[in-house]
């Protein structure tokens, strides 16, 4: 809502303004251009990388607690109390160690992305100050669901934006 109201705040200023110069005004699909960007391709295959290596890390370590299930239950009839005791103790200390490698894989790649993200978008970000300056915008808008309701498909930067990024991507790679 809060969107909304700003952005008819600013059209009502541009409007106002209309008679001192033109007014231009376009808009971007943030999320698109930063996930469909090379440099944003590169990232999610990165993390998906990363994903598939903690993944078996994990999933071995899921496999060790069933088989000293599995172990528990086939020699619960024969350990002593004691033993018992001390091998169920061992699995309860191996659940909290998967726990915790659970919730760190998660973390640690919830960082990641946060990392790339902030990147890409700075970027982005560059992007738009450059094509606003060289083309003279008035505004540019971003495409949020609930944000943006109508707008000529012509007025969308998205493609442009990602198109310029793979470019600067590309010429900083050859250096």
């Amino acid at each position: 809502m809060k969107k909304i109201l700003l952005m008819i705040i600013a059209l009502t200023f541009f409007s106002i303004n209309a008679n001192a110069k033109e007014t231009k005004i376009a808009y971007v699909d943030f999320k698109k251009a930063v996930s469909e960007c090379d440099q944003g391709k590169a990232a999610l295959a990165e993390l998906e990388k990363l994903i598939g290596e903690k993944k078996e890390v994990i999933d071995a370590k899921g496999r060790e607690i069933k088989k000293l299930d599995e172990e528990i239950t086939k020699q619960a009839s024969v350990l002593t109390q004691e033993s018992l005791k001390k091998k169920q103790e061992e699995r309860d200390k191996m659940i909290k160690e998967y726990q915790r490698m659970v919730k760190d894989t998660d973390e640690e790649l919830q960082k990641k992305e946060v990392e790339y993200v902030q990147k890409i978008s700075a970027e982005v970000k560059e992007i738009l100050d450059k094509i606003g300056k060289e083309e003279n915008y008035t505004a540019i808008l971003e495409m949020v669901e609930g944000g943006i309701l109508y707008m000529p498909k012509e007025l969308d930067l998205t493609d442009t934006v990602i198109k310029r990024l793979n470019e600067d991507t590309a010429a900083k790679t050859k250096k």
